[in-house]
């Protein structure tokens, strides 16, 4: 009899791309290995269609539950636990302090949905909203972008700081320089929701180093609106968590769009 196979399901953004590179860098180890060494063969499925069809064969629709970003699931076989550990499922957040709010969903009723519509959030920094917003509002209605919050905002020295990424917040004079352009004038907030909003976002700001964005793509809006890592013209939430606190801490009054899912659940 042949040896058992591990099955995952995985889910992430632009999955099949990520899991083709690991992969491709999996089987470059294996040149490295000594004699007696050996990593196991892996094969993943090249398009959603091949993969839903696979993904009938191995799991059941109970087997598919996932959670918000940061939450995860585990799973213990029945008459495998102990006496103190009756549940068959159990879903937990990673973040101390977050509250269990962590309600189940089909993966297969998510495929068949479709992407989810997120909000995000745009800050248009000092100096720069004032000339270019009915550009950066036309660009935003062509890439299918609602505003569903709006505010002029004087950021204080901690909203300031607490925007910056983790990595400039290890450097003081970073930190100084930082603060002290965003502060320096009044800042556009905006709400904004499409599917897929943050990655969408992510991906029409470019790098944060607007030489890099410049080299990458000029179409890029901190290419062209920016012209150092400090004024680089926006910030935009980099994450679906960061989102979330980013529209709670710019926009406690609520927002002016209809009440879809994601926005309730994350009591917004």
């Amino acid at each position: 009899m042949s040896s058992p196979v591990l099955v995952c399901a995985l889910r992430g953004i632009d999955a099949f791309q990520a899991l083709r590179a690991a992969l491709k860098g999996w089987t470059r180890g294996r040149d490295r290995l000594s004699v007696g060494d050996s990593l196991p063969q892996a094969v993943m499925a090249l398009t959603p269609e091949v993969t839903f069809r696979q993904a009938i064969l191995f799991f059941t629709e109970a087997d598919f539950v996932t959670g918000k970003a940061r939450f995860y699931c585990l799973y213990y076989p029945q008459g495998v636990v102990s006496e103190h550990t009756k549940l068959t499922e159990i879903c937990f957040s990673s973040v101390v302090g977050e509250s269990w709010r962590c309600r189940a969903e089909s993966l297969f009723s998510y495929l068949q949905a479709g992407a989810q519509v997120l909000c995000t959030v745009l800050l248009i920094k000092p100096g720069v909203w004032s000339q270019r917003l009915p550009r950066i509002l036309r660009n935003l209605h062509l890439e299918k972008f609602s505003v569903v919050g709006m505010k002029h905002l004087d950021l204080d020295a901690a909203t300031a700081s607490a925007l910056l990424p983790s990595e400039v917040q290890q450097d003081p004079a970073a930190v100084e320089a930082h603060c002290t352009y965003l502060t320096s004038g009044t800042a556009l907030v905006l709400c904004l929701q499409r599917p897929n909003a943050v990655k969408k976002l992510m991906d029409l700001l470019g790098p944060e180093d607007p030489q890099l964005a410049q080299a990458l793509d000029p179409c890029l809006w901190r290419a062209q609106c920016g012209t150092s890592t400090v004024q680089n013209g926006f910030y935009g939430s980099k994450s679906y968590p960061m989102a979330v606190r980013d529209v709670k801490l710019f926009f406690p009054e609520g927002l002016c769009c209809a009440q879809c899912q994601t926005v309730q659940e994350e009591e917004v």
